[in-house]
């Protein structure tokens, strides 16, 4: 079932986001919680909570989608390859291809 936060952000269905609300609820509760041990401050504490979560979520999901964009770029390129590989695969443009005795003589 699918879970969505404030309303729009499906949390299933996109990528990164399951993984930033994670790591911001935990950089909430570390800041919040750390704070509060450093000066016994609680409403000042639940501040720093609610600005470690946006601050660790939003960190995160930029940090998550550039590498997401990264790999696709990746992937995409090595696709554009693996179909030129077999276009060119056997002919004169192959550049793995060996070259003859008598083409290394003339060269």
């Amino acid at each position: 079932q699918s879970f969505k936060l404030l309303g729009f952000l499906d949390v299933k269905n996109v990528p990164c986001a399951r993984e930033s609300v994670l790591y911001g609820s935990l950089g909430s509760l570390v800041m919040g919680l750390g704070h509060f041990l450093a000066t016994s401050r609680v409403k000042r504490s639940c501040d720093v909570a609610v600005g470690g979560f946006i601050c660790t979520m939003l960190g995160y999901w930029f940090y998550c989608r550039y590498n997401l964009a990264q790999q696709r770029i990746r992937q995409r390129m090595l696709k554009e390859g693996m179909k030129n590989r077999m276009l060119f695969e056997g002919s004169y443009l192959d550049p793995e291809k060996e070259q003859t005795g008598s083409e290394r003589s003339d060269s």
